[in-house]
């Protein structure tokens, strides 16, 4: 028996429309990695998460759920499941995460958060009142549920009389860039990926990072928002030497995501693909999407490459960690 795709994306889709992310997370969870940095609440310009990288271990452990059940006689009852779902919130039954990796992506937003800050950027961030910004839901083509909850994000960012948004992972920069602007009306918001503004910005390396490192472009950045050179720029300011892998900037090759969820299998099919080619280039890689990292990364555990985030790279190079909060 096949994962049953209709009813865990139907969990997804409902999830969204109810409580407003595909994933709940509490306040807690989702705003938990600002803790102590003393970010302002709100302001003209503010940091905006869009909640992916918070997501990725409960992502993650979908898929292995999915992949545990697809062919077990439980999947038979996911459309009951969907049934329940909707009047409570079953999938956070689904999606247990440990310490441990929530502790992993709340250190590279906390990352992001410090290189901003070096670089003197003033910025706020709107705690529980950020939503996530439904990725999943509009790669699906569920286009009226995006197109509603689309609506309520940009009321919910306008209400803060917010004028600029500094994203920090791909998928979030694209639909606050360009796929809302093509279904909200008078859309007013100026977005930049966080790349793009350290690129801007007059950081100095504290440190020369002396590496050779396989590049790996996220797609979404590279062919939808053309953001390619400046995560080259920042690394090779730092002394890094990028290698380029076979398949990159825009001709860049899948991690096997989004939709690791649904298609876990072909998922990992494609990103053992991708993990070939930068293992033939090199032994340590880099990722700039939370999506791109929890792939490759598992790819990747039994052949020797290193995975790492661009902005553990960059912090490490860039900021004073013994005054970093």
């Amino acid at each position: 028996m096949a994962v049953p795709i209709k009813h865990i994306l139907g969990i997804l889709v409902d999830n969204l429309s109810i409580r407003g992310s595909v994933l709940p997370l509490s306040k807690s969870r989702s705003t938990g990695w600002a803790k102590g940095l003393d970010i302002p609440m709100g302001g003209k310009t503010v940091i905006y998460t869009g909640h992916m990288y918070q997501l990725i271990p409960s992502i993650t452990a979908m898929e292995k759920m999915t992949s545990k059940f697809a062919n077990s006689w439980i999947s038979k009852y996911y459309g009951i499941g969907r049934m329940v779902n909707k009047v409570i919130n079953i999938s956070r039954f689904m999606t247990w995460t440990n310490a441990n990796e929530r502790a992993k992506f709340d250190g590279m937003l906390r990352n992001i958060a410090l290189l901003l800050k070096t670089a003197e950027v003033d910025f706020g961030y709107l705690y529980g009142e950020e939503l996530y910004t439904g990725t999943l839901v509009y790669d699906e083509g569920i286009n009226d549920v995006f197109e509603y909850h689309a609506h309520k994000v940009y009321e919910r960012i306008k209400k803060h009389n917010v004028e600029r948004v500094i994203t920090v992972d791909p998928h979030t920069t694209d639909m606050l860039k360009s796929v809302y602007p093509k279904i909200i009306k008078d859309y007013q918001l100026e977005v930049k990926s966080y790349l793009e503004v350290l690129a801007e910005s007059n950081l100095k390396p504290l440190k020369t990072l002396e590496q050779d490192i396989v590049i790996h472009d996220s797609c979404v950045y590279a062919r939808y928002e053309g953001i390619i050179d400046q995560p080259r720029q920042l690394l090779e300011n730092a002394g890094a030497k990028i290698i380029e892998p076979i398949n990159s900037r825009k001709m860049t090759y899948c991690c096997g995501g989004p939709v690791e969820s649904l298609f876990p299998i072909k998922a990992r099919t494609v990103a053992d693909s991708r993990v070939e080619q930068l293992t033939s280039a090199g032994d340590s890689s880099v990722t700039m999407c939370p999506i791109c990292y929890i792939n490759l990364k598992a790819a990747a555990e039994n052949n020797g490459l290193s995975v790492k985030d661009i902005s553990d790279y960059l912090v490490e190079a860039y900021c004073d960690r013994n005054n970093s909060v």
